[in-house]
């Protein structure tokens, strides 16, 4: 398979970047794209030219780090996936592909097609956590926890943190996220000392790093690679409401 690729440069955060056109060819169908970048990489290298850098760690769809908008899609055309877990055959042989980096104020690119997802970082750190002291691991049945919100609360937890949520929303909102984190916790016996401190502490962080409001639009839902349901939005406003009625 051959392609043209129009693919974002950028020297670093402080540069101005454009697309630059690259075509390649003698791409296996069932390379991944992240494949395909290597690929590409060689070629540039062998060049003499400067390689595209593009972030990625366990290439198996948990890590959240292959964080690139493809053909205006966040993660690419497939449907519950991750960048590394998109194959070329989901692309025509001879297509036009733009890849660019996620597009937010609190997701700066650092060069080329990496961003700065440091933001999600520091809202965990302000809350999404359990630091209660319970001594020793417990048995695992030893606190009863109803299945329907041990369901919930591991569905939530499914959330990778690759910010797709956020590269989606015309509004940059990281409340997908933001919801995931605290609805996995509010939903276990061990989240409800801290539940009031946390959803407070988490979504005055989101504000303060520029990440825009929720209109419920729910395109964040629709390009989640982990099916992240936006029903946990709701469940973070009724955290936070009650949070702020208890104050």
């Amino acid at each position: 398979m051959k392609f043209t690729l129009k693919i974002w440069r950028q020297k670093d955060s402080r540069s101005k970047g454009k697309f630059e056109t690259y075509q390649i060819d003698n791409i296996p169908s069932d390379a991944s794209f992240l494949e395909m970048l290597d690929i590409l990489n060689d070629e540039l290298i062998r060049k003499g030219e400067e390689p595209v850098a593009f972030d990625h760690d366990c290439r198996e769809g948990i890590c959240g780090m292959c964080s690139l908008h493809i053909n205006g899609r966040a993660h690419g055309p497939d449907e519950d996936v991750t960048t590394c877990q998109l194959f070329m055959r989901k692309f025509k042989d001879g297509e036009t592909i733009w890849v660019e980096p996620w597009r937010a104020k609190g997701f700066p690119v650092i060069k080329d097609l990496i961003v700065d997802r440091s933001a999600f970082d520091k809202i965990l750190q302000a809350g999404g956590y359990i630091s209660v002291n319970t001594g020793n691991a417990p048995d695992a049945n030893a606190i009863p926890i109803p299945k329907d919100d041990a369901d919930v609360a591991m569905d939530a937890a499914t959330c990778i943190g690759c910010g797709a949520c956020v590269a989606t929303c015309k509004n940059s909102s990281a409340m997908l996220f933001v919801a995931a984190k605290v609805s996995h916790l509010a939903h276990l016996p061990q989240g409800k000392i801290e539940a009031t401190r946390r959803v407070k502490a988490m979504v005055d962080k989101m504000e303060e790093l520029g990440f825009g409001s929720c209109t419920n639009t729910g395109s964040c839902e629709v390009e989640c690679p982990k099916n992240i349901s936006i029903a946990h939005i709701a469940k973070l406003n009724r955290e936070f409401l009650k949070a702020n009625l208890e104050a």
